[in-house]
């Protein structure tokens, strides 16, 4: 899978998606990040891509041409027959979950915007973006963060970037209901001691133990999961 992000802090995004599990997927090639710097299609003296708003207000506006010429040239690097689609990273978007990431890993090749300052010009979104998407009910000050978190759950999920569709299928979300308790060695640390269901090899047992600790850290923490779906 492809993604490719639009952005005014390349360097940043670049950063945080080389390392760990992302970064070893892109060196294995089961994964591409491409990054493209807004800026580069400003097309004037001093690669400004931001303006008053028009009818007033705080801060600045970030202008359509400079993001559609930036997307036009992250189309002509894609095949035509590819299954793509671009998302605006916004708080006026749904927010993200694990069915919109699974829905995601389907593409073939991803595209990003990532915002700043009082947000975009609505012309570039209306005429570039497929969908807006949030990390949560609070503003940052910018599109890249939210851009790195959203890659991070949609990558994990193509194969070849975890060792196994396990690693990710029984986790918490994934799953529909919250993890169970993990523990390793040592046996006991500060009084507390690993539950002897998990010492007794009978993987029957553990496995209906995990189950029921599952929904009962899913009913303390996190009801609203054991609803029904009423999509």
């Amino acid at each position: 899978m492809n993604f490719h992000i639009m952005t005014l802090f390349p360097e940043l995004v670049d950063t945080v998606l080389s390392e760990s599990i992302i970064g070893r997927g892109r060196e294995a090639g089961a994964i591409s990040v491409k990054l493209y710097n807004i800026r580069d299609y400003a097309n004037n003296k001093h690669n400004k891509v931001d303006d008053t708003p028009y009818g007033g207000g705080m801060g600045m506006l970030m202008a359509a041409p400079p993001i559609c010429d930036c997307h036009d040239a992250v189309c002509k690097n894609i095949p035509a027959d590819s299954k793509k689609h671009t998302v605006y990273m916004s708080p006026k978007g749904k927010i993200l979950d694990h069915k919109a990431a699974v829905r995601l890993s389907e593409y073939d090749d991803l595209i990003i915007l990532c915002g700043h300052y009082e947000g975009v010009d609505e012309r570039a979104i209306e005429e570039v973006v497929d969908e807006q998407i949030s990390i949560g009910d609070y503003i940052l000050t910018g599109g890249e963060l939210p851009a790195c978190i959203l890659v991070d759950c949609v990558a994990r999920l193509i194969p070849g970037v975890l060792a196994d569709s396990v690693c990710y299928e029984d986790e918490s979300i994934a799953s529909g209901i919250l993890e169970y308790p993990q523990y390793t060695r040592p046996y006991e640390y500060r009084g507390r001691k690993v539950p002897d269901i998990l010492l007794s090899g009978h993987h029957e047992n553990i496995a209906k133990w995990r189950r029921q600790q599952a929904l009962k850290i899913t009913q303390e923490i996190r009801p609203e999961l054991l609803k029904p779906d009423t999509d």
